[in-house]
């Protein structure tokens, strides 16, 4: 059972640390201590610098918001007209005819003529 080939094997590889320090490298150093920062550099600042950068103000710009304006073109103004349906209404129905007639308006722009 003597086997010759089992008997030359050679010996097992040296381990990570040892080869890093027989390979020229000097000193095996441990690695740092995670958690533990140097301090900063002289000067140094966290801040982006400025480079001379102004501040400027926006003014603030009001907005005139018009009541009744039309939606679509922003120009016109919205007109109120009775629609053909709530003129009906009134008359058939007359006392309660005149609630639905006023429910029942359309709005018209002066200068697009779009109908809301």
């Amino acid at each position: 059972m003597n086997n010759p080939a089992y008997e030359s094997a050679p010996a097992p590889p040296p381990s990570y640390y040892e080869a890093e320090a027989t390979a020229g490298h000097g000193k095996h150093e441990p690695p740092p201590t995670w958690g533990v920062n140097p301090p900063p550099p002289p000067g140094w600042s966290p801040y982006p610098p400025s480079y001379g950068a102004v501040v400027v103000e926006q003014p603030t710009v009001t907005q005139v918001i018009l009541v009744g304006g039309c939606p679509a073109c922003r120009v016109g103004v919205l007109e109120e007209d009775f629609s053909c349906l709530g003129v009906l209404c009134a008359i058939v129905f007359f006392p309660l005819g005149i609630l639905c007639c006023l429910a029942l308006r359309d709005k018209r722009c002066t200068n697009c003529g779009a109908r809301f």
